[in-house]
C-alpha cells in the first residue's frame, strides 16, 4: 500500500483536494479531525491534568487551551508530549485498517507535514497550491479572520514555493475544481504504476 502525504498552506484548498481523493475511493486520514476527536476523548484527562481548567463539559475548550499555552514554548512541548503519541496511534490504526481493506493508496492529510518532518513517514507528497491573491481572498473571507491572524499562521508554515519545490505532485486549485479533481485522478493513476518507496522512514511522528 502506498502512503501518500497531502499538505498545503492555509487557504490553498487542501481539504477540498482531500475530498477528491475520498471521492475516488482512497481512505483519507485528517490530522486536524483526529486532534478534535482526541480533545473530546482520550486526550481530555491528560491535557486537563497538564493545564487545569481547559476542559469544559468533558471536552477540551480550544480557546481556553490557547490561553493556557500563552505562546510559551515549554507549554507547547508539554501539550505535544501528550497529543503526539495519541495521534500517532490514531494514524497507525487508520493505516492498519486501510491495509486490511486492501486500499492501494492511503492518504494522510497533514497541514504541517514538512514543518514537522512528516515527509519521512510517507512514500510521496502532494502539495496543494494556488496564487497568493486567491489564497488571501479565500482566507480573509472566513469568519473572524484578519490580516494579522493570517500573517501569524503563514509565519508558522513553510513558504508555498519551498513546499512545491519539495513535492512529488502538485495540485493547483486556482484553476477550478474540475481541473483539481482531474489532477487528483492523474496522480492516483500515476501512483498505481509506481508503488511504494523502499526507503521510507516510518519512525517519525508527524502532526
Amino acid at each position: 500500500m502506498i502512503v501518500l502525504g497531502l499538505t498545503g498552506s492555509i487557504g490553498m484548498g487542501k481539504s477540498t483536494t482531500a475530498g477528491f481523493f475520498a471521492e475516488a475511493g482512497m481512505p483519507v486520514f485528517n490530522a486536524d479531525d483526529a486532534v478534535h476527536r482526541l480533545y473530546r476523548g482520550r486526550a481530555v484527562g491528560p491535557v486537563e491534568a497538564a493545564f487545569p481548567g481547559v476542559a469544559v463539559n468533558g471536552a477540551i475548550d480550544r480557546q481556553k487551551l490557547s490561553k493556557a499555552l500563552a505562546g510559551k514554548a515549554e507549554n507547547f512541548k508539554r501539550l505535544e508530549a501528550i497529543v503526539h503519541p495519541l495521534l500517532r496511534e490514531e494514524r497507525q490504526a487508520f493505516l492498519e485498517r486501510a491495509r486490511v481493506d486492501g486500499a492501494p493508496i492511503a492518504v494522510l492529510d497533514i497541514p504541517l507535514l514538512y514543518e514537522t518532518g512528516g515527509e519521512r513517514d510517507v512514500d510521496y507528497v502532494v502539495v496543494v497550491t494556488c496564487d497568493p491573491e486567491i489564497q488571501r481572498e479565500r482566507v480573509l473571507s472566513r469568519p473572524e479572520m484578519t490580516v494579522e491572524k493570517l500573517e501569524t499562521v503563514l509565519k508558522q508554515q513553510l513558504p508555498d514555493g519551498e513546499k512545491r519545490a519539495r513535492a512529488d505532485y502538485i495540485v493547483d486549485t486556482g484553476n477550478g475544481m474540475d481541473a483539481a479533481r482531474a489532477a487528483v485522478g492523474a496522480i492516483i493513476a500515476d501512483l498505481k504504476t509506481r508503488g511504494p518507496r523502499a526507503t521510507k522512514d516510518s519512525t517519525r511522528d508527524s502532526i
